[in-house]
């Protein structure tokens, strides 16, 4: 059990810019969005050309090797959380100017599917269904009906998303009648498969390196994200998120992936710019203790899942924030962590 001391997060600090930044603004909605233009150059730098290299005839043995294995380190430790998490926060707030929207389409058509995101799919369940429905039925990737601790109950959820996800999402979209989002979906999805298919006949090794591997790991990890997020929900107020979701305060991974630890209040405020989370977290404090809210200090969303696998729930309530007296002791807080992980018929 902790108490609130320092937010050591990340917020907007006004910096000098270049030539070239000041270029880059000129297309932007955000200047605090600057920093996901750069991101974007980055990959187009690296990620790309190691791409085109690995399809490259002359590239063979252990010199292909060499350049996969540079592939799949800068995709999946370096660059996928970064991307996946600007994806996250340009679909709740334009990234381009209303006259250079068009633009966006390179982050979603062109760069997504390295990552192994199909393009749209992210935006159209992401925004089109999990944020409507906030984790509950009819969401179909709600984590609810799972024992949330369990091992084997993540990868149910994940196999069964990894076969009829999509299915679903198109399905759910189309009884709501966001079928512009449901088309999308279809297409996205349709045409990264056939990518796949089409440059398999170039080069499979290449395909499964550039293509294949990065998108089993994508959908793995946003399930990982997913059912972390919402882990803990009280069975008598799903629909609350001080109550369904949890916060991950003063980590590393808040810096790299645009505080994404604050899913309380992105749930709250889904459109709230990311830069103004930990300032907005210690405005409304009050309101974490009031529903006993889950705020893990020094604990990222990994080690909050590592720890709930081997159901370790003493470590996980050393690291529980006790804002105001929410819990009277650790026996509590450990207490509240098991309830809200059982399953919610």
């Amino acid at each position: 059990m902790r108490t609130l001391g320092p937010i050591s997060d990340p917020g907007f600090i006004q910096p000098t810019y270049s030539r070239f930044d000041q270029f880059l603004l000129h297309f932007l909605k955000d200047e605090r969005d600057l920093i996901f233009m750069n991101l974007a150059i980055r990959i187009t730098l690296t990620i790309i050309p190691l791409a085109v290299l690995l399809y490259m005839p002359f590239v063979t043995g252990w010199v292909w090797g060499i350049v996969a294995a540079v592939y799949l380190c800068l995709n999946n430790l370096v660059f996928k959380g970064p991307f996946g998490l600007m994806l996250h926060c340009t679909s709740h707030r334009p990234l381009f100017k209303p006259e250079y929207k068009n633009a966006y389409y390179y982050w979603t058509w062109v760069i997504a599917p390295f990552f192994g995101q199909t393009p749209e799919t992210y935006f159209s369940h992401h925004i089109g269904m999990h944020h409507p429905e906030n984790n509950v039925a009819p969401d179909e990737s709600t984590t609810m009906p799972y024992q949330r601790d369990s091992l084997r109950g993540f990868l149910t959820y994940y196999a069964l998303f990894m076969m009829f996800g999509v299915i679903e999402l198109v399905g759910y979209l189309r009884r709501k009648n966001r079928l512009k989002l449901a088309y999308q979906a279809i297409l996205g999805e349709l045409s990264f498969y056939a990518l796949c298919i089409v440059l398999s006949f170039v080069s499979f090794p290449a395909t499964l390196v550039v293509f294949m591997l990065p998108f089993l790991i994508f959908r793995l990890i946003t399930m990982l994200g997913n059912w972390t997020h919402h882990a803990f929900i009280c069975a008598k107020e799903p629909l609350n998120p001080y109550k369904n979701s949890i916060t991950c305060i003063n980590v590393k991974y808040n810096h790299k992936c645009f505080n994404d630890g604050y899913h309380i209040s992105h749930h709250d405020r889904p459109a709230m710019h990311w830069t103004e989370h930990p300032a907005f977290f210690q405005k409304t404090i009050d309101k974490y203790a009031k529903n006993q809210s889950i705020i893990f200090d020094q604990l990222d969303f990994l080690g909050v899942f590592v720890n709930l696998m081997r159901k370790r729930y003493a470590v996980l309530a050393s690291h529980v924030v006790n804002v105001n007296g929410a819990f009277r002791d650790e026996a509590e807080i450990e207490a509240v962590l098991r309830q809200r992980t059982k399953r919610i018929r």
